[in-house]
């Protein structure tokens, strides 16, 4: 199937020549972007979707989440609360999650993400209550229904309280259970070649919540079959803390302890990281994924983003996870990692198109995918479209500003992943929206109901 966009207004390639186009056409033919340039002819029996008023952009890449917090959203109790009893709090609550459940929550993420111009998204999964082993294969059940190119990262627990970390025991796991199901789900799920529609990565959750024996073992499985590995990392002083308490180093020198430095690792946040250890990401070529909206609403801190780039190093962003978002918009991630960088670093500190390529291009780099993240032929056909004369943009005179400024008052018009068109006119065509709302709630309502929570 091929598909023609026709005389787009705007086309943003974020390629490696910065091109901005105007009144031009994209071709797709399958997966991929055949040609861009005027008056393209398109094959017999092609769609045209006329893009007059339309801006173009390449999907955005979304490198951290947590799916199935969206069924713990705007819990009254938890809305003044730091890190460490933020978890503390929900623990038990995510200790009652079934395959059911996660399935619900991972369509109403990732339906958000698709309304909002991500064509690719990671999700770190962490929570896997006791007779529950399934649950990242029904994520990779949701996003293939959905059509979102996913990375899934199998994520882990396995120090408790009784062994002095903060999760209780009733959500950790044996490491041998845990390095199973990893080497399962590769062997099963992660495709390689260009195009894939799903990777795996590996993800023992955080320094606080994992022995350094599964941490070793986690890298080694996952480089000895050519995968990548995440976590969080730097992302309160609370974590800090524990670190030189525990291990008696720093976070970033405890990942470096443990072989976690190279271009196949990315953390989450690294928010609390010093001028040497930022040298240090930069000369490993280790990546970080910002959650400027989840770091503002916890009162983490702010990333010092403009330094990194400075640096070199690979950011991309991330909206991390819904129960500390409370949403899953790309489109409002960009705005926010835009002020909070001009309010805490400078105003000219950070530009619509740094952010942009953070979103794009950055992110890709983090998944190690060069098939994503700009508009070119040979690339991946994902992007996404936006009504140029819409209320939302009146009076705007740059696009891209105005795609990031503006923020996120409407969903996107059109995502395309793979070639396919998955929303148009804002509205999702895989599933039923009202669909995925009903599941969701009553999943959420069955796991608030388990904790004994009204």
């Amino acid at each position: 199937m091929a598909l023609l966009i026709k005389n787009a207004a705007f086309i943003a390639t974020m390629d490696a020549h910065g091109r901005e186009l105007r009144n031009q056409d994209i071709l797709i033919e399958g997966p991929a972007i055949a040609a861009i340039g005027p008056n393209l002819t398109p094959p017999p029996a092609a769609q045209v979707l006329d893009a007059s008023n339309r801006w173009v952009f390449p999907g955005l890449v979304n490198t951290h989440h947590h799916l199935f917090q969206t069924l713990t959203r705007c819990v009254p109790a938890i809305q003044e609360a730091e890190l460490f009893p933020w978890l503390k709090y929900l623990y038990p609550i995510w200790a009652g999650l079934s395959a059911d459940a996660v399935y619900a929550g991972a369509l109403v993420g990732l339906g958000e993400l698709l309304k909002s111009g991500c064509t690719t998204t990671g999700d770190h999964h962490y929570v896997f209550p006791r007779g529950e082993s399934q649950l990242i294969d029904r994520e990779i059940s949701a996003a293939k229904e959905l059509g979102i190119r996913f990375h899934p990262c199998r994520g882990s627990m396995s120090l408790g309280e009784a062994e002095g970390g903060l999760p209780p025991n009733s959500v950790i796991q044996r490491e041998e259970e845990i390095l199973a199901d990893s080497q399962r789900l590769i062997v099963k799920y992660h495709d390689g070649e260009p195009f894939a529609m799903c990777r795996i990565a590996l993800a023992p959750c955080s320094p606080f919540s994992v022995t350094r024996s599964l941490l070793v073992q986690s890298v080694e499985l996952a480089r000895k079959y050519g995968v990548r590995c995440h976590t969080h990392l730097a992302e309160t002083k609370d974590e800090t803390r524990f670190c030189l308490e525990q291990a008696g180093m720093r976070p970033l020198e405890y990942m470096k302890d443990v072989g976690w430095l190279g271009s196949d690792i990315w953390f989450a946040h690294g928010i609390h990281f010093n001028e040497e250890e930022l040298a240090e990401l930069a000369a490993t070529a280790t990546g970080i994924a910002h959650c400027p909206v989840s770091n503002q609403k916890l009162s983490s801190g702010t990333a010092a983003v403009p330094a990194m780039l400075q640096r070199g190093i690979h950011v991309g962003l991330a909206v991390d996870g819904s129960a500390s978002n409370d949403g899953s918009n790309m489109l409002a991630e960009l705005k926010a990692a835009l002020l909070i960088a001009k309010l805490t670093w400078g105003i000219d500190s950070l530009s619509a198109r740094d952010v942009l390529a953070m979103a794009t291009r950055g992110g890709a780099s983090l998944l190690g995918r060069e098939d994503i993240g700009s508009l070119a032929p040979g690339k991946a056909a994902d992007l996404f479209l936006v009504r140029g004369d819409s209320i939302d943009y009146a009076g705007c005179r740059d696009p891209i500003t105005a795609l990031v400024t503006c923020g996120s008052s409407e969903t996107v018009d059109t995502t395309i992943v793979n070639g396919r068109v998955v929303v148009k006119n804002g509205s999702l065509l895989t599933m039923k929206e009202e669909d995925i709302a009903r599941l969701g709630n009553a999943a959420a309502g069955e796991l608030m109901a388990k904790a004994g929570i009204a």
